[in-house]
């Protein structure tokens, strides 16, 4: 095997390969870390290098397994965690410039979950200042290993990034209104919002405590099922689901948007045609409330964020970026009335939301209308719903929803989201396995010439 071909391997490919003796988590981790050395700094994927414990808990891993000590799929198999999660004894940035990185006491749970199945944390992941929408401009925005001249999406870009560019098999970002769909949309990759509360936030800075979601990155579905269970401490196989008799609803707001560019409205339909031809059941679903649901979460994230922002506001507004400044500081000066009906409007729309899977058993909708732009767009955009056309309900409502590969325009990946039934992640990712199968649209990217060397 060539390290290009361990690089791309699967969770359950490089398992096989160390219980057969091909292959070492100490080979596996010193792969990793030559490919973060020839792919940084042209990506800025990477927030925090942990060298020295991950290859440490790679022997740990080896000598574990050549025992008959195992841990389960992810025994060995390397993990990237976004830089708002703490892992103990390594610094969080946070992608900001308002404190110093502080060394974290502790695991978060999720990472305490990760580290007794066995997984390797290989480094931090950049992000967006705190997950708040703008690259900060003393840490810049990551780059898409598609093309570095664009962005690989906000928040949780640097976890996608990773992922797509073969440094790591897995990672952890977190998703407030599509910040793990929308990067790995833009990426190519697989990203999952589990339903709310899932995975525990213990340990994992805030945004807003209404709309926060963790949960993982990878380059199929069945990986990312791994990582979720290993996350959330669970350990249940992901059955292989099938099409026959899937009941797909297209949702009308999503896939009939005039924001979707023509590539993107070519792909859905492409994917949507050959998705029935496969046996699912494709039908159109009408939910008016979504036309309201991005405008009512903003009125949810901004004062939720300006409270958890209070503190590091008050101690140093200039060392935020002027753009996540201008929204914690919007935030100060959000209507409590409006804050309130936005919440009832977000009971409302949970529940219009799960009664259309009595007639279907996921929703689907583009990722995002675009493909990768050059940067990240603003948070808000007037009069237009943007990156979050399709993603932000979801946060809304707390249903588990997921970005799938499709299709290419261009060199640039696109993506479908699919959502399932509160509760019912492992049936949205059955049937997203499915649906994976069908389009089989994995893809990787082509560095250009000479970004091997720019680190």
């Amino acid at each position: 095997m060539t390290p290009d071909e361990i690089a791309f391997m699967s969770v359950t490919e490089l398992g096989r390969a160390y219980r057969d003796g091909s292959l070492s988590p100490v080979d596996v981790v010193r792969l990793s870390l030559q490919r973060m050395d020839a792919l940084e700094p042209a990506l800025n994927a990477v927030a925090g290098r942990l060298d020295e414990s991950a290859l440490a808990q790679a022997q740990q891993a080896a000598a574990e397994l050549r025992v008959g000590i195992d841990r389960g799929p992810l025994h060995g198999i390397p993990v990237a965690i976004k830089d708002l999660i703490e892992v103990k004894g390594a610094p969080t940035g946070f992608g900001s410039k308002v404190r110093p990185p502080a060394i974290a006491t502790e695991d978060a749970v999720l990472v305490q979950n990760l580290r007794e199945a066995g997984a390797i944390i290989l480094c931090k992941a950049n992000l967006l200042e705190y997950a708040y929408g703008i690259a900060h401009p003393d840490v810049g925005q990551t780059n898409n290993p598609h093309d570095v001249g664009r962005t690989s999406g906000g928040s949780s870009g640097g976890s996608a990034a990773l992922v797509a560019a073969g440094i790591v098999p897995l990672a952890v970002g977190t998703d407030t209104g599509g910040s793990i769909r929308i990067p790995a949309s833009y990426c190519g990759v697989v990203g999952l919002k589990p339903t709310f509360g899932l995975v525990s936030l213990e340990g994992v800075f805030p945004l807003s405590w209404s709309l926060d979601h963790a949960g993982p990155l990878a380059r199929s579905v069945e990986d990312a099922a791994l990582l979720l269970a290993g996350m959330t401490g669970a350990h249940t196989a992901l059955p292989q689901g099938s099409l026959a008799g899937l009941r797909i609803g297209a949702v009308s707001f999503q896939c009939e948007s005039p924001e979707l560019t023509d590539a993107v409205a070519a792909n859905l339909a492409r994917s949507l045609e050959r998705l029935a031809q496969a046996g699912a059941t494709i039908t159109r679903v009408e939910i008016p409330e979504l036309a309201l649901a991005n405008a009512q979460l903003r009125r949810i994230i901004l004062p939720e964020a300006s409270v958890i922002h209070s503190q590091l506001h008050a101690e140093n507004p200039a060392g935020y970026a002027p753009r996540t400044r201008a929204q914690v500081e919007a935030g100060f000066n959000a209507n409590a009335v409006d804050y309130i009906r936005a919440r009832n409007f977000q009971l409302s729309l949970r529940g219009a939301v799960e009664a259309a899977f009595a007639e279907v058993d996921v929703l689907l909708g583009p990722s995002v209308p675009f493909p990768a732009p050059v940067e990240d767009p603003e948070f808000t955009e007037d009069g237009e719903e943007g990156e979050m056309l399709s993603s932000g309900f979801a946060n809304m409502t707390g249903q588990p929803s997921l970005s799938l590969p499709s299709g290419m325009d261009g060199h640039l990946p696109l993506g479908l989201q699919l959502t399932g039934p509160m509760g019912r992640d492992d049936a949205l990712l059955q049937a997203a396995r499915a649906i994976e199968a069908v389009l089989d649209e994995a893809v990787r990217p082509v560095f250009p010439a000479g970004i091997e060397a720019a680190g």
